[in-house]
């Protein structure tokens, strides 16, 4: 009865993480000190939320269908299996004057797109609305069929 929750919960967990690193990145776009890699400074660099079904094969889901009558029916749905980094090379800009600039005067920027970002953001907006309506409108079905039998 509440299997359709589960998958809607299971998609607002991980496109709320998703905007959650897209507001990351968007915060960090001209970080240019994120972290010491061989002895020196690197720019923030650009991560990306990787997700997967929670069920890997069609076997699997057969398996939990039959199941599902004696109770052990466990909800499908995504989840986040990691955050990775994109691994584009970072924008460089020609400003001697900044304190990170290298011996040629160029500063090395983030890999942040804020319009990507924007895009992105906009996605995972888009999906978490889709994914409230169904469940209201699944808690609406749920609460007309507990009227049915009064």
């Amino acid at each position: 009865m509440f299997y359709s929750m589960g998958i809607s919960s299971s998609a607002l967990t991980a496109q709320r993480l998703r905007l959650d690193v897209i507001s990351s990145n968007m915060a960090n776009v001209d970080t240019t000190r994120e972290k010491l890699v061989d002895g020196e400074w690197q720019p923030y660099r650009r991560k990306m939320v990787v997700m997967q079904p929670n069920e890997n094969s069609f076997s699997s889901a057969l398996d939990k269908a039959v199941n599902a009558k004696s109770g052990n029916r466990t909800p499908a749905g995504v989840k986040v299996s990691r955050i990775v980094e994109d691994q584009t090379p970072f924008k460089s800009v020609y400003d001697p004057d900044h304190p990170d600039a290298d011996e040629n005067g160029f500063v090395y920027q983030p890999n942040v797109d804020p319009l990507r970002e924007m895009v992105d953001m906009i996605s995972a907006t888009r999906s978490y609305e889709a994914n409230v309506t169904v469940l209201n409108s699944t808690k609406a079905m749920l609460m007309k069929s507990l009227d049915i039998g009064k």
